[in-house]
């Protein structure tokens, strides 16, 4: 049901990581892309909530 995509990024200091995930709309029945940049550790945290 969701795909998953991780980029990592590197600006100054900071590591940040890009999660794509793809999600399904309850209403239509299509299939919409939900970005985030984040940290690394709160990536398995993006792709496990709905």
């Amino acid at each position: 049901m969701a795909k998953k995509s991780v980029a990592s990024l590197q600006t100054g200091s900071k590591r940040l990581t890009k999660a794509v995930k793809m999600v399904k709309s309850e209403k239509t029945g299509a299939y919409t892309f939900v970005e985030q940049i984040m940290a690394p550790d709160q990536v398995n945290d993006f792709f496990n909530k709905k």
